[in-house]
């Protein structure tokens, strides 16, 4: 099925995030990606923005390839995915998802 909307796209985003560890491995890589880029902007060292993705989807690659044990929406829809990652983070902060 082809995503047109996020909001068409966030279940299935959900849905491949069963597994409890591939979930709190994206929250975990997410906060700190979000931690890390706001330090840099704040110390004003922009160059370091690049690591952003590679501490966020380092993390839920990881989650994706030994816990959930399967393809990561990212290659397919990477800007949906990105949101999906942010919403699936605050969801689980928020209660509204299972840490």
């Amino acid at each position: 099925m082809a995503y047109t909307t996020f909001e068409e796209f966030y279940p299935f985003y959900l849905s491949q995030h069963t597994n409890s560890t591939c979930r709190r491995l994206h929250v975990v890589g997410t906060s700190l990606m979000t931690l890390y880029g706001i330090n840099a902007l704040l110390d004003g060292h922009l160059l370091a923005l690049l690591w952003m993705p590679f501490i966020g989807y380092g993390f839920a690659w990881v989650g994706h390839y030994f816990y959930q044990h399967n393809r990561p929406a990212t290659f397919q829809y990477p800007w949906f995915s990105l949101m999906g990652d942010f919403a699936m983070t605050r969801d689980v902060l928020t209660g509204k998802l299972r840490w």
